[in-house]
Order: structure tokens, then sequence, then C-alpha cells
């Protein structure tokens, strides 16, 4: 395969005109109906395209992610020609989703998600909180670039989780753990309140990544608009790092 760029942008080659890329860089779809469906097993070189992703609904953008997310737990993922990508991205890009999550080095979104270059956005601050900025960036991955989702997307065992639960005291550390710890006091658990407790702690992630998405909606009038109007999205999810599962919310 010749990889000059010319190649890669797939702009004059039928062939690869035939081809139409996931929104998740995991898997060919055609429109059937007017609809796009999953090809399983066609590795794609060529980012998302306008139309493409233009013609999703943050249904369908949700039902690739878990595609991508079932094939990452089966060891199964596309081969994704990232310098393809790149090159085929470089003069525009059209993700699908934003997705707000942890900075922990365990919980990667686009590898969890088997996403390629140009598939999603992606904001990461530990334990995956919307502030100010995040909601800005947010705002514009939807209102300006045309994402149809945002995920917020919480994990097991979260470092930040257990610093707000043992009230931990840091730096500018100090005013983030100040953003969960609402989600420390709003959990329900039958149990020791304990950062030693494991499930306790995953309890209150549970309930930070629902607390976050209830913020962006109330603090973010341009994003709660949108979904009003059926443009995108908002969901949650929680990464199990044992297993691999995202568990979405609805």
């Amino acid at each position: 395969m010749q990889h000059d760029d010319a190649c890669c942008a797939g702009a004059t080659d039928p062939a690869r005109r035939s081809l139409l890329k996931s929104a998740m860089g995991a898997a060919a779809f055609v429109a059937v109906g007017g609809v796009p469906w999953l090809m399983p097993g066609l590795a794609q070189a060529a980012a998302l395209t306008k139309e493409q992703r233009d013609a999703m609904t943050p249904d369908q953008v949700i039902a690739m992610l878990k595609e991508g997310n079932e094939r990452f737990r089966a060891g199964k993922m596309q081969g994704h020609d990232y310098l393809a990508q790149k090159r085929a991205s470089a003069s525009g890009q059209y993700p699908a989703a934003v997705i707000l999550s942890c900075i922990d080095s365990r919980a990667p979104a686009e590898i969890i998600l088997d996403a390629g270059i140009g598939d999603t956005f992606n904001a990461r601050v530990a334990g995956n909180i919307a502030n100010d900025d995040m909601l800005g960036s947010m705002e514009f991955a939807c209102a300006v670039a045309g994402a149809k989702l945002v995920l917020v997307m919480g994990h097991t065992a979260c470092g930040a989780i257990k610093g707000a639960i043992d009230n931990a005291k840091l730096g500018n550390l100090t005013g983030l753990l100040d953003k969960i710890k609402p989600a420390v006091a709003a959990t329900q658990f039958n149990g020791e309140h304990s950062s030693k407790n494991d499930a306790y702690v995953d309890a209150v992630a549970a309930t930070n990544v629902r607390q976050t998405v209830a913020d962006i909606r109330r603090r973010s009038e341009v994003l709660a608009g949108l979904e009003k109007d059926g443009k995108i999205k908002i969901v949650g999810s929680m990464y199990q790092l044992v297993g691999g599962k995202v568990e979405f919310y609805s």
C-alpha cells in the first residue's frame, strides 16, 4: 500500500470511497434505507467525514461506542492506520462524540472504545468533573463542531474519588476534590464508608458520574438546549478496570 497524502486522503479512489468509515473508527458502515449499519471486521484508514457523522443519530453513536468496547474486551479491535487517519483529518475534523473522562492512565477512552483519530473529542480531568473550561470545550464540540453525544465516563477504583472520601488536601488538588465531595454526601450505601472499601468507592464514583451529567445540563444552556431539541444526548457511563466493560447509564 502506498502512503502518500493523495492515497491516504482517498479523494479520488473509487474503491476507497466505497468503504465508509464508522463513527468510532471501528468498522465501515453502509447506508441501508438511509441508516448507517456496521460492517464488522473491516479495518479502516480514512477519518470520519462530515456526511457520515451528520447522518448518525445520538443513539447510533452510543451503539457504535458499545460495539467498540465489546471489540476491546474480546481482543478483536480494528486495525487502525493512524498515519492515514492523521492525513485524512488534517483539513477538517468531524467527531461523533465528546468524552469527559478521568486522567487515570488505565482508562484511555479512545482505546477502551476502539476509536480512531478524528472520531471523538476527548477531555480528561481527575474525577471527570465538569468545570467551566470543560463545559466550554463540550459546547464547542457539540454546538460548533457538530458532535452528537456527550459521554461522561467514570471508572472503578478511582483515586480522585478516594481522595474526596478521605478529605485529602494538596495544593490545587484540594479545590478539585471539593467538586467531587457532593457525590460522597449523596451516595447511599449500606456498608463501611471508607476509601478502603472498594464497593463504596465505586458507588461514589457512579454517583459522581450521574451528578456530572446533571451539572452539565444545569450549567450549560447550550448543551441542555441541544439535548432538548434531540440534536445530542448527554449520558453517563462507568468503566470497569477488571473485565474492561463500559456500562452506559440511560
